[in-house]
């Protein structure tokens, strides 16, 4: 099964001003995410029910996984000083 991808406007705004190169390799890896939202090094964040974490060197994919309707939500895009905040 192939989940669909979808970015609140936050984060997509937080995408759009990180540096080109930064971005697709960010890109890539949620593309990724609809095919397997789970992937080995994604960390379950505590006190939340759905919410994961991807990681690609010091940047951060916040999202949740609503295996009901088969979506992956990004909630925040960022490096990792600023996004858990």
């Amino acid at each position: 099964m192939r989940y669909r991808l979808q970015i609140k406007p936050r984060a997509a705004r937080q995408l759009r001003k990180l540096p080109d190169a930064l971005r697709v390799r960010l890109e890539h890896i949620m593309d990724a995410l609809t095919e397997n939202p789970r992937p080995a090094g994604t960390l379950k964040m505590q006190g939340f029910a759905n919410r994961y974490r991807a990681r690609s060197g010091d940047y951060r994919i916040i999202y949740d996984i609503h295996d009901d309707t088969l979506i992956v939500l990004v909630v925040e895009v960022g490096h990792r000083r600023d996004v858990y905040r």
